[in-house]
């Protein structure tokens, strides 16, 4: 075989051997795909929600009180006036629901409370310069000792109906202000206590259940805890207006009617948990 024939065929394999190396060398590059757009759940406060509060209430009840001859209608002693606390705690639940427009959430929500905020004072039938004027008792156990009447409130129940406005001061976490209408349940009771002609001591209990529709303002700060749970913390002034009635000890001499007028208010503050429905809002980038 001539040299030239050999050399061709040396420099054709030399040739098909580095096309080869320089394929292979392609095959092994790394390759490169672009990555998916990241997945983001975005809060919402545009739900339903629904939850459990309790809390501490200081209230108030601008009460005065006064005796009259029942069969008359005379008035035997001064007025009497005084503050009684009705103080205690509380513990109820909440429903709503929230619009979201960009850093602003309105709503409305509505809740029901029980408690135990109660107090009490008593009345005394002074004469006010009128000898005999509380007690026509000339001698025995009963003379000088004037009739009285213990007085006792209770707010039983309280509930309210609010429209909520508020600012996002982060995306999870709105402050807000509230008002709207309270109705609350108020017991009052006692027992009148004097003597009869016979100068024996004679009592009656007395009770009235009223039912009181007044007003709430108040303001708040509810934030995300994670899921879809919320926690708030929130205070409330309540005016629950007038609550008056009168209460008779027929069997006393004189016989006795007490009359008495309170103004009721309230201070509340409590917190809170919500769950709210429906899942976040996914937004991808």
């Amino acid at each position: 075989m001539r040299a030239s024939t050999i050399k061709a065929i040396a420099t054709a394999a030399f040739a098909a051997m580095a096309a080869s190396s320089v394929a292979s060398a392609a095959d092994m590059a790394p390759r490169y795909t672009k990555a998916p757009p990241p997945i983001v759940e975005v809060w919402t406060w545009d739900k339903f929600y629904i939850g459990l509060n309790g809390g501490y209430s200081w209230g108030r009840s601008d009460t005065s009180g006064t005796f009259y001859n029942n069969l008359t209608g005379v008035q035997l002693s001064p007025t009497e006036s005084g503050t009684i606390n009705l103080d205690g705690w509380l513990f109820g639940g909440q429903v709503g629901k929230n619009w979201q427009f960009g850093n602003w959430v309105v709503g409305l929500e509505a809740d029901g409370q029980w408690t135990d905020e109660k107090g009490g004072r008593g009345f005394t039938c002074v004469t006010g310069g009128v000898p005999g004027a509380c007690n026509f008792i000339t001698a025995g156990p009963g003379l000088g000792v004037p009739p009285t009447s213990t007085f006792n409130q209770h707010i039983e129940w309280f509930a309210t109906f609010r429209p909520r406005v508020g600012m996002l001061v982060t995306p999870s976490a709105l402050l807000y202000v509230t008002g709207g209408l309270a109705v609350a349940g108020i017991q009052t009771d006692g027992v009148i206590s004097g003597f009869t002609p016979a100068q024996l001591p004679t009592s009656a209990a007395w009770s009235h259940e009223s039912t009181k529709f007044g007003w709430v303002i108040g303001a708040g700060l509810e934030a995300r805890l994670g899921g879809n749970w919320t926690g708030k913390i929130e205070g409330l002034y309540m005016d629950y207006g007038n609550v008056s009635g009168s209460a008779t000890l027929l069997t006393s001499n004189p016989p006795l009617r007490f009359d008495y007028n309170s103004d009721i208010t309230d201070v509340v503050l409590r917190a809170g948990v919500n769950y709210h429905f429906g899942g976040p809002v996914v937004a991808k980038y």
